[in-house]
């Protein structure tokens, strides 16, 4: 009976190393077969593991010949347990299993992303431009291992800008702790490691059909293909990054408004708007439509009564303030006070300048057909003022209580319809902001301007509604403990624990000297 018994053993262990070699080969010829390549180097494991078991004393006693004294059986050892450690290292490597141990498991991702990384149609790449030493490399290297363990379609690349200048522009970065995802032909980018935002970007980099944003034309707007610094090419381009097709629209030629309009644009009209324009404008947003107005102070567009119609009005005065950048006329307000509102959640305290810009308020007369939410606000520092010429600025700049209206005054805000229109599931929106210069080439790569006007598109054409997930509380718990508590703490593991083990150790050393 034994011997049968080592003969099967025998065999267990010929089989292993069989199934070991054929794990091997399998992963060489045909790496993307995981469930058959992890089945068999598992059956490869646990033979060998048997075969050493059974065979430990055999192996000892070989060991004791003089033939083998002089390390042979050692040999063959290390490589017996070197191959079993092997399989078991590799398993572990294709199949990493987390647990996640904090008190608001912040390392868990949500169903939704679970979800989606179950599903990921094809590859994607993820370039993150952040530097070495930047903690924000660790935050993103965190939570991409996370979803790598969901799924294989996932690809990580950290390069640092510093290091990797000519990719940094190759990509068009113009902003630290930038993360691209490209997929097929699609391409988007994230500026925080946050699980909505990456989520959301892995949605929209996956997706072939594209949202559409359209620019007016015929009033004197900044020009999509103006590369000047009145033009508005380097906004193209940031939006096509994010995966918008972006085109330009004129309603003389038209007369209609495409039906594939994700976001409808004003950029800066210089020239009055006709009433047909407006009437078609009043029409697009009434069955749903999502509308962004940038007007300047002094604007001939007309556009009066027709914003007036959706509780929006914006004074014809022109926004002063004494917080601007150094040597920044007072004409240029920085804005670092921002509205409570999904647009505004991750612009914390980056700052967004509107240069030449006019206050903006809410009628409230509308208050029962539109919600309003105030998006941007100018320092208490500053104030709205009716004459800015050249002139009367060499001469006056301070605040006049008799002329002059005191900030903080309102620089660009949101309305949103309290109900839907039958017709459209979108709830029509209208987003105004008092100065249109702010996205021009000249100044949207300042601080925040790309983050504002990016944020503002995306959340017009509901792509930060395709996934929202709760943001994990990332703050450390704290361990309260009593006097005595902390005495029994510091006894056990500073004292006791390295005490025990010290006398554990002289104690065997006593016993092996005695025999």
């Amino acid at each position: 009976m034994a011997v049968m018994s080592n003969r099967l053993t025998f065999l267990l262990g010929v089989l292993g190393g069989v199934l070991a070699g054929a794990g091997v080969v399998i992963y060489a010829l045909a790496p993307e077969h995981t469930a058959l390549i992890a089945t068999v180097e598992g059956l490869a494991a646990a033979c060998l593991t048997v075969f050493l078991v059974t065979h430990f004393e055999l192996f000892r006693e070989f060991s004791t010949r003089r033939a083998t004294r002089l390390g042979l059986n050692s040999i063959l050892m290390i490589v017996l347990m070197g191959t079993i450690l092997g399989i078991l290292n590799f398993l572990a490597a294709r199949h990493s299993v987390r647990w996640d141990f904090s008190e608001t498991k912040r390392f868990t991702l949500a169903p939704q992303t679970a979800r989606l990384l179950r599903e990921l149609p094809r590859e994607v790449k993820v370039t993150v431009f952040t530097s070495d030493q930047s903690p924000v490399r660790l935050a993103y290297r965190d939570l991409i291992d996370s979803y790598q363990t969901r799924t294989a379609k996932l690809t990580v690349e950290f390069v640092d800008p510093e290091k990797k200048p000519g990719v940094a522009r190759q990509y068009g970065i113009t902003r630290p702790d930038t993360a691209v995802l490209e997929s097929g032909k699609q391409e988007t980018r994230i500026t925080s490691a946050s699980e909505q935002d990456l989520t959301n970007a892995l949605i929209r980099v996956t997706k072939d059909e594209k949202k559409t944003v359209y620019f007016l034309t015929g009033h004197a707007e900044h020009l999509l293909e103006d590369g000047s610094k009145e033009g508005y090419s380097f906004l193209k381009e940031a939006l096509e990054r994010q995966g918008y097709t972006v085109r330009s629209l004129s309603l003389y030629e038209s007369k209609t408004i495409p039906k594939n309009v994700s976001v409808l644009v004003l950029g800066g009209p210089q020239k009055p708007v006709s009433p047909e324009e407006q009437l078609l404008l009043a029409d697009y947003v009434r069955t749903g439509g999502r509308l962004l107005v940038l007007l300047d102070p002094g604007s001939r567009a007309g556009l009066d009564s027709t914003m007036a119609a959706w509780g929006l009005q914006a004074d014809n005065r022109t926004v002063l303030d004494t917080q601007t950048v150094l040597g920044g006329d007072l004409t240029m307000p920085v804005v670092n006070t921002y509205g409570p509102h999904e647009i505004t959640q991750d612009l914390g305290q980056v700052f967004t300048m509107f240069p030449h810009s006019r206050p903006v308020s809410f009628l409230d007369s509308k208050g029962n057909e539109w919600v309003f939410h105030p998006l941007a606000k100018s320092s208490p520092r500053s104030w709205a003022r009716a004459d800015t010429s050249p002139d009367r600025m060499t001469t006056v700049r301070d605040f006049n209580p008799q002329k002059d209206t005191k900030g903080p005054l309102i620089l660009a805000a949101l309305v949103v319809a309290r109900a839907s229109p039958e017709e459209s599931t979108r709830q029509p929106a209208v987003l105004l902001v008092g100065d249109s210069d702010f996205a021009s080439n000249a100044f949207l790569d300042f601080s925040g301007n790309t983050d504002f006007i990016l944020h503002a598109v995306a959340w017009l054409a509901e792509e930060k509604d395709l996934v929202t997930i709760a943001p994990k509380d990332t703050r450390l718990g704290t361990l309260l403990l009593t006097a005595a508590q902390s005495n029994a703490l510091f006894a056990l593991q500073v004292l006791g624990l390295p005490g025990f083990f010290l006398l554990a150790g002289f104690a065997v050393w006593r016993r092996r000297r005695r025999l």
